[in-house]
């Protein structure tokens, strides 16, 4: 017998916590007064928020994986500030390579996003350019040549910081936290001759964007894959942070998705801060049915064929 597939699918959820505050116990309090994204659809999932308020509205952007494909672009889900009643959706980022994780700031009068693209061999910065934020434009490409995953920018102490991962064997991506700095955000970026900052599976892969704590001082989510992928996120404090010299301390709190979730208890991966008394979280479940087997050889077969369309392969109740 085949052993049966491990499949993940996350949930995205609108905690009314401001991020500054989010810890186990505040989580576990807003339990009940979570604000939950539509289902995805069949086989699909929604991952990795990052939001911004604008007037009267929150837009969420969320990676929007599709299993059958076994891809991603970027949506954008918009909700009324007010009660964060869901107002509808719309793919506002489509390629042919896989998307995901898209930072959405505010800089200079404009509107950025920075998502992971490393299977196009580059992080790429992207400007919005009408109001409603979604139609957005390639302006450069601040890294190149490597397999950047789940780069976190942030200005702070008069330079631009991007916390990132880099993907090769073993897992590296969860396991290393890289750093790289400029003097502005279109660079030019130089990564630290220091890096690897911090090699651990437990907590070095970002999870979200650097935010001041209430201390002041610079924090990073990052994800916690010490007993699987995305299984919890901790927060990693940055006492120093200079070219020369980086001091981070390690907090020893896990957030899990059991906090939140009775469905999706077997990760929490993104924490991110969208406005005052709003963060957003991601929660997993792991599906052990036999189906992705099936989708997977479909989609084998559709490349095969050279056939882009799945509905004209061979049909099966999934």
């Amino acid at each position: 017998m085949f052993k049966r597939p491990r499949t993940d699918f996350w949930q995205v959820g609108i905690v009314p916590v401001t991020v500054q505050d989010v810890d186990a116990a505040t989580l576990r309090a807003a339990r009940e007064r979570i604000t939950w994204l539509p289902d995805a659809g069949h086989w699909r999932y929604l991952a990795d928020p990052f939001g911004l308020v604008r007037g009267d509205a929150l837009h969420v952007f969320v990676e929007a994986f599709d299993y059958r494909i076994k891809r991603a672009n970027i949506e954008r889900h918009e909700f009324a500030l007010a009660d964060l009643r869901w107002r509808g959706q719309v793919t506002v980022l489509d390629k042919p390579f896989h998307l995901s994780y898209p930072q959405v700031f505010e800089h200079g009068g404009q509107t950025w996003m920075v998502p992971e693209s490393f299977q196009a061999g580059e992080v790429a910065l992207y400007r919005a350019t009408d109001a409603s934020l979604d139609r957005w434009v390639r302006e450069s490409a601040l890294l190149t040549g490597q397999p950047v995953a789940d780069a976190s920018l942030v200005e702070h102490g008069g330079r631009w910081w991007m916390f990132y991962a880099l993907v090769g064997p073993g897992a590296r991506d969860q396991r290393e936290l890289h750093v790289a700095h400029a003097p502005r955000l279109i660079g030019p970026w130089t990564p630290l001759a220091s890096n690897p900052v911090r090699v651990s599976r437990d907590g070095a892969r970002p999870a979200g964007r650097p935010f001041v704590g209430r201390d002041g001082v610079l924090t990073l989510p990052v994800q916690d894959s010490a007993t699987g992928y995305g299984s919890a996120t901790r927060l990693l404090r940055f006492t120093s942070l200079t070219p020369e010299r980086v001091v981070l301390e390690a907090g020893v709190e896990r957030l899990t998705g059991d906090l939140v979730s009775t469905t999706h208890v077997a990760g929490l991966h993104t924490l991110n801060g969208c406005g005052d008394g709003l963060s957003l979280i991601d929660v997993k479940r792991i599906d052990r049915s036999r189906t992705k087997q099936w989708l997977d050889f479909k989609r084998r077969l559709r490349r095969l064929m050279g056939c882009q369309d799945l509905t004209k392969l061979p049909a099966r109740a999934l």
